[in-house]
């Protein structure tokens, strides 16, 4: 049974460019669903996370049948949206995980990244001093890196001081999704975090951090696949 047509509302990680979905867009709707990725003001320091919650339900507007799903900061605004109106179910990929009341200034040290992401680049022989092409870029085609860096915004610290504030995580169907070869969020740490604060496994395809740039494939029939 093919599953039904769903709206897909795609919440971009810091920076907040929607282009960052611009390779899971066409996937999506070429089959047959709608996809509609929200550009964020990353670089705008007055902008935090209820700022961002208002732009995400904006995108919404009157659509039913929503998936949300959110990369890596933007983990911090779904719970938020979620709270506000109805969404059918939640996908978070390679996500900061919040827990209600948090902000993600504090994820950081709260959940050991540092540390994590030290261990698992000692242990597979890169550098453990970021760099872009490191940690970000390293399974990126280069033809796709070079178009998003028109797309590059510098990150405020306005999102980052903003409280999460949210009581419970909703009683919706949750997935996640992991790069095998993250370097930012390293696999075992996005294992340890999802158990930890969702008490959930997290599924996994090759790809890093940036996996709808560098596996937009993956990601897209992770997203349609019927699971409900």
């Amino acid at each position: 049974m093919e599953p039904a047509e769903s709206t897909f509302v795609l919440i971009p990680g810091a920076g907040g460019a929607a282009w960052y979905w611009s390779r899971v867009v066409p996937l999506l709707r070429r089959a047959g669903h709608e996809a509609v990725a929200v550009d964020l003001p990353g670089d705008d320091e007055s902008a935090g996370l209820t700022e961002y919650t208002n732009l995400v339900l904006e995108a919404i507007g009157e659509r039913e049948d929503v998936v949300l799903v959110a990369q890596s900061l933007g983990a911090f605004t779904a719970p938020l949206v979620c709270h506000r109106t109805a969404v059918r179910e939640l996908i978070l990929v390679n996500a900061m995980i919040p827990v209600p009341g948090e902000t993600p200034g504090a994820w950081w040290e709260n959940t050991g990244w540092a540390v994590a992401q030290r261990s698992a680049a000692e242990a597979q022989g890169y550098s453990t001093e970021f760099d872009v092409g490191t940690y970000f870029l390293h399974d990126v085609p280069p033809d796709v890196a070079a178009e998003g860096e028109m797309h590059q915004r510098p990150g405020a610290n306005a999102v980052f001081e903003s409280v999460c504030n949210f009581d419970e995580w909703p009683k919706i169907p949750i997935r996640i999704l992991a790069g095998e070869e993250d370097r930012f969020f390293p696999i075992d740490f996005q294992r340890r975090v999802a158990r930890e604060r969702l008490g959930l496994e997290p599924d996994v395809v090759p790809g890093g951090h940036l996996l709808a740039l560098a596996n937009p494939e993956a990601v897209a029939n992770y997203l349609i696949q019927d699971r409900l």
